[in-house]
This record gives C-alpha cells, structure tokens and sequence, in this order.
C-alpha cells in the first residue's frame, strides 16, 4: 500500500463491479442476499450514534438531500434545484417529486426542517453549520430555506457529508424526537424499508425492498445517483461473530458477503476460488485512542501528554492489522495522503512512532497519583478488540495502573456515552475507527471539537480549538484553509484530544457472482445483483 493511496481513490469514479464468474453455491436463496457485517446492530437511531453499523442501517432505510460521490463532489439526491441569494445568506432548496416514506406519505419541506434540526444538535458538522444558521424553514410542501447569519463556505458539504453523522431525513413526527432521546419509529424514504418485525439483537436485522422509492437517473458513485434495488431482501447475520465459523460459512456458500473479515482471515479466503476480495472502501480508516477529559487522570494535560508519548503506531498496527500491505503509520490527525495532512504538532507522539523513555519522563514530571486508568474493551469486534491490549501494555510501561475492561461494542457505544467517573461505571479511554471521510477536515473530525460539555465523547474543552474551527469555517482561501488546519492539528496535539493510532484497509470477502458493490466510504447495499 503506497503512501498515496487514498489520494488516488479520492479520484476514483463510479461504482465498482465484480468479476462476473457464476459458481454455484448452496443455501443462498433467490433474491435473498445474506450478509455478515462489521458489527452487532442494537442502536437503531443513525442521528444519536456515530457507530458505522447505525449509519449503514441509516443509508439502508433513510435517504439524504445531498451526498458525496466517488470523486468526493456534492451531489443533490433527495433535492432537485436551488438557489443562493447573491448575499450567500439565503438557500432555497425544492424537492425531487415522488419522495416517499415507507408508510405512502409524501416527504415535505418540514419533514427535512425538523431532521435538520435534530441533526444539527448530534453532529459535529452539524453543530459548525447551525452556528451560522438564524432559521431554517419550510416555505412550501416541496420547498425548505436555510437563512444564514452570515455566509459560510461548507452548506452543501455538511448536508451531503458521506459519514456519521450523515443528516438522514425522518419524517417530522420522529425528527421531533428529543436529540438525546433515540428514536423508536423506524419509518424512512430510502430504498429498503426496516423489517422490524424480524429484526433480534444479536441474531438478525432484515431489510426489504421499497417498491416505492423512485431513484435518481444517475448511475451509483459513493453515495450519490441511482439507488436501484435488485434484490427482495438484505438479510444481516449478526450472530455470526466468530472469524473461522465467518469464514466456512462463505466459502460453503451459507452467506455471500463478510463486510469486514478478521484480519488473519484473508488467507484463506484468497485461496478459495469462490471467493474475491473486494476493497470497496479504498479510502480506509484510521485508528483513533480517546481520552476522557473530564475525569483524573487525563483531566491533567500533563498527563495526557505522557500517554500519548507512549502510543507507538507501529506496536498497535503490527499487533491489530498484521498485514504491511494493509497498513501504514500515518503521524497526521487527518487523512494522510488527503489535503489537509500534514505532520504540525506531530512532535507529542514523536511522529506517530511513539518514545517510552520520554513518556516516563514525562509521567514522572506530571506528578501522576497512581489513578488507575479504565481502558474499555471490545469483545466482538474484531478489527479494533487487540487495540486496547497494547495501548494497556504501553501504558504500564510507561508508569500507569491500568485498569482493562471487557466488554461488547454496543455496551461500550452506550458507556462511551457516560460521564460517570471512571470508579462509577464510567471509563477513561477507549479505540476506534474512522472512515477517512470523517477525519480529513477540521469540522468533519468529531474528536477536535473543543466545546466541552457539548462535545464529542470524552468532552475536549478548548476554547482556542473551537476558535481556530470557527476561522476554518468562514475561510474561503485554500491556502488559508491548509494553515488553518496546521494550527487546529497543533492545538490538539498541545491539548491531547485523543491519539491518533495509524491508517488501514479492510477489503469485503464476496461469493463470485454477486455483482455491483459501490465505492464508498461505506457498506452500502444498493446495486448489488445475485445470481
């Protein structure tokens, strides 16, 4: 993997199609495809989470008014025209005809108004654009405005961004749920409607087709154009958890997909001629450590300043990854290879490479008490679970007490939430990933918000952070912009948001046949036709 592939697959355009090879495989019914994804499903509102199962079960039943195609260009989805006043101050948007929810009744401007609004209170992105919005409101049926106090340069990129939280449209009576209460009505516009009636945590979600939905002319790219269905049922196998028994069961044909297959099961699966691996995420992820800033220890910059001298890329990648051609240390808080990378304020975590001298030095001199720190670990996850090891084995070398807690991805989302301390059920670190999309700019990169109790989980407090983002977000000038960046990487270096751990790919493994999968900085299950 070179050091420029992301920057190439951010060129890449239109959807990418499989091989066509038809082997016959047993169990897999007509119509039906069956799909073993990333994770368990058991949160079910994309607005309150920014876990990539949510958002992909998002992009299954809600649809957007923009979105991101393979070129990374906003393009209109659920909107047919606009306007901008010459002031940049007023954004008239009309509807497409024939949306849809999934219950027959039509998709208006304040079914968008109120899922905006809730929207902007849960997402990073989000946040940035209302603070610049004085109203939002529907002028017509098919019509909505955006009236802004004054002008900003990333409308269009916020209400078409690609990833969590991507601003899904619900119908008003549900958008008017509280923002930190979770929905409970299910009803979207998008292309498959949300089989409640089947759907069992830890077992198996079910998605039909919506003969409803109208798609755009435009062939698929990213999460752009046509969403066309060609199959009755999407089937998600969340039982499945084991990496082997994933393994048998798509080379027996049981299932035709492993969304995210464990890293040692590659292997095997390049070696069965029924199977291909398909990158269709060519812009990977990155590997994030977040810090609990509320709470002892890392309430003390000081002290996060010793942590993350201590995170070593190379330890967490090796360990996690395995695979040099799936991997690399990546020293920026942005996308490496994308515009804003850049290598400012770096230095704290010696460019990515880590110094376990210098961290117990800095330890020492931090005057740390011995407060154990609860590092949260996910049992059923497999392309992050070996993170936490090593970040607790390059904690206590570095002097830490570590306290390592087991558990499973959703018990974590839902404790990550917690601003209990740590000795009250609450916690201090936990890993994750991001899709690139999520992090390659200031105001899309969720752990740089600065806005303390509003903030991101962990809660950065940095009034100089959420200066330099507001700055960012009037600037028009590129070159302005890329300074800007420097200076708000610099600044959260300085204040230890969070460590950023290296850059991956995790190619799907698919039966030969199925057809259609589309690049996207996401799991999407539109186009795909079986045999």
């Amino acid at each position: 993997m070179t050091a420029s592939f992301r920057l190439k697959a951010m060129l890449a355009t239109g959807a990418l199609a499989l091989g066509i090879l038809h082997a016959p495989y047993a169990a897999a019914q007509e119509k039906v495809l069956k799909v073993v994804p990333h994770s368990n499903l058991a949160i079910l509102d994309p607005i309150w989470t920014t876990q990539y199962m949510v958002r992909n079960h998002g992009y299954m039943i809600y649809d957007t008014l923009f979105a991101t195609d393979a070129d990374s260009k906003i393009q209109p989805q659920m909107v047919d025209t606009w306007t901008v006043s010459d002031d940049k101050l007023q954004w008239t948007f009309k509807l497409r005809k024939d949306l849809s929810f999934h219950d027959g009744k039509p998709v208006t401007g304040e079914d968008v108004v109120a899922s905006l609004q809730r929207w902007g209170k849960r997402d990073a992105m989000g946040q940035k654009l209302f603070s610049f919005v004085d109203r939002i409101e529907a002028t017509e049926a098919d019509t909505f405005r955006i009236v802004l106090r004054e002008p900003c340069g990333f409308v269009l990129e916020a209400l078409g961004k690609p990833s969590s939280i991507v601003p899904f449209i619900m119908p008003k009576r549900v958008a008017e749920t509280p923002a930190d209460q979770q929905i409970d009505d299910y009803t979207g516009s998008g292309p498959y409607r949300f089989v409640r009636e089947e759907f069992k945590p830890g077992d198996k979600a079910v998605y039909a087709k919506f003969d409803g939905y109208v798609p755009r002319d435009e062939p698929p790219s990213g999460t752009a154009g046509g969403k066309r269905v060609y199959v009755d049922r999407v089937e998600w196998n969340l039982a499945l958890r084991d990496p082997q028994q994933q393994v048998n069961a798509l080379i027996r044909g049981e299932v035709d997909m492993i969304e995210q297959p464990a890293f040692e099961s590659y292997p095997p699966l390049r070696a069965d001629p029924n199977v291909e691996i398909v990158n269709w995420n060519p812009l990977g992820f990155q590997y994030m450590l977040r810090f609990n800033h509320l709470h002892k220890p890392f309430d003390d910059p000081k002290v996060k300043a010793a942590a993350m001298m201590a995170m070593n890329q190379q330890a967490f990648l090796k360990a996690q990854v395995g695979d040099d051609e799936l991997f690399k240390v990546c020293p920026s808080m942005f996308t490496c290879g994308t515009p804003y990378a850049s290598e400012a304020g770096a230095e704290a975590q010696n460019m990515g490479k880590g110094n376990l001298k210098k961290a117990q030095e800095l330890l020492k001199a931090s005057g740390y008490d011995g407060t154990p720190v609860v590092i949260m670990k996910p049992t059923d996850l497999p392309s992050i679970g070996k993170l936490p090891d090593v970040a607790a084995l390059l904690l206590r070398q570095a002097g830490f007490k570590v306290d390592l807690q087991s558990m499973d991805w959703n018990t974590l989302v839902s404790r990550r939430a917690k601003k209990d301390p740590p000795s009250e059920g609450g916690w201090n670190i936990f890993a994750t990933a991001w899709v690139s999309p999520d992090i390659w700019n200031p105001l899309t990169n969720a752990a740089l918000i600065g806005s303390g109790a509003n903030a991101w989980f962990g809660w950065a407090d940095s009034p100089e952070l959420e200066k330099l983002r507001d700055q960012f977000a009037r600037e028009t000038d590129d070159a302005q912009k890329k300074a800007l960046a420097e200076q708000i990487q610099k600044a959260a270096f300085e204040y230890g948001t969070h460590a950023p751990l290296g850059e991956y790919v995790q190619p799907a493994a698919v039966r030969k046949g199925i057809t259609g999968l589309v690049t996207a900085p996401g799991n999407l299950y539109w186009n795909i036709q079986k045999p």
